[in-house]
């Protein structure tokens, strides 16, 4: 061996690296494919169409609270079988046994499988008749396993937010969880839907700031938990289980007491 590359070796060891990059490339995108595929074929959870959108939760002398729910199939419950396991009712429940002791009349106008541009319609549900006091809305996840732009998604987010605000509904919004931690979706594509998740609720937090509203960032908040703790998870691996809504309703708690404490210096509603 002399040392030294004969002519043309760099010329053809760069395409031959070029050729590897080009072949993981496509091996990669082929996997990816592979497991979006199986992910939307996989059997996921359905909402449960006995369970109750509409309950009155606490002491019948209690100060009356009308807390609305909004967004995609968290804001329903799916994953589980009674009102009391979803995150809705087990935030009426906490609310009902506080230290304020609340009358909670507690509604939901989310639909499964929802995006953030279908909060429009919901809205309009929402206001409907008696003003809700607290709304709390649940969305991202949908919007992030498309993997479409955050920013779209966000305005539309925002735009929600400040329809709320201006009809006197104090808000407070769950961004896009830790979809890093779902087991139905095997890695790589975990990861990429993962960061997608993140980017949205980064996106999230920006637009129902400037739109008045209070963010609970799930991801951070509960996040760890449900990479931890499989349980937190239902039979299908991506909804909540009840001890998984559990946890989401325990982080959501503080900013919606607080919205809680807001709304009631409005006056009840007209």
């Amino acid at each position: 061996m002399t040392g030294h590359f004969r002519p043309g070796f760099s010329r053809r060891l760069g395409r031959a690296t070029a050729g590897c990059f080009a072949a993981a490339a496509v091996g990669g995108a082929a996997l990816l494919a592979g497991q979006a595929v199986a992910a939307h074929h996989r059997r996921y959870a359905q909402p449960e169409l006995g369970l109750a959108l509409r309950a009155t939760i606490g002491q019948a002398d209690a100060p009356p609270l009308r807390l609305v729910l909004l967004g995609d199939s968290s804001a329903l419950g799916v994953g589980v079988s009674r009102l009391a396991e979803t995150v809705g009712g087990q935030l009426a429940h906490l609310l009902a046994e506080g230290p304020a002791g609340q009358l909670v009349h507690l509604s939901s106008v989310g639909v499964s499988g929802s995006r953030s541009t279908d909060l429009a319609t919901q809205v309009a549900r929402a206001l409907l008749g008696e003003r809700p006091d607290v709304a709390v809305i649940l969305i991202g996840a949908n919007d992030a396993t498309s993997l479409r732009r955050s920013t779209t998604a966000a305005a539309c987010l925002g735009a929600t937010v400040h329809r709320l605000r201006e009809a006197r509904v104090e808000v407070v919004v769950g961004t896009c969880p830790d979809l890093g931690a779902v087991r139905a979706i095997a890695p790589p594509l975990r990861h990429l839907v993962g960061w997608s998740g993140r980017r949205t609720a980064r996106a999230q937090t920006l637009a129902v700031l400037t739109a008045g509203g209070t963010v609970v960032d799930l991801a951070t908040e509960a996040g760890p938990v449900f990479r931890a703790d499989a349980g937190t998870l239902c039979h299908d691996g991506f909804h909540p289980s009840a001890d998984g809504y559990r946890v989401w309703a325990h982080a959501l708690f503080p900013a919606v007491a607080a919205a809680v404490t807001m709304a009631a210096r409005h006056g009840p509603p007209r």
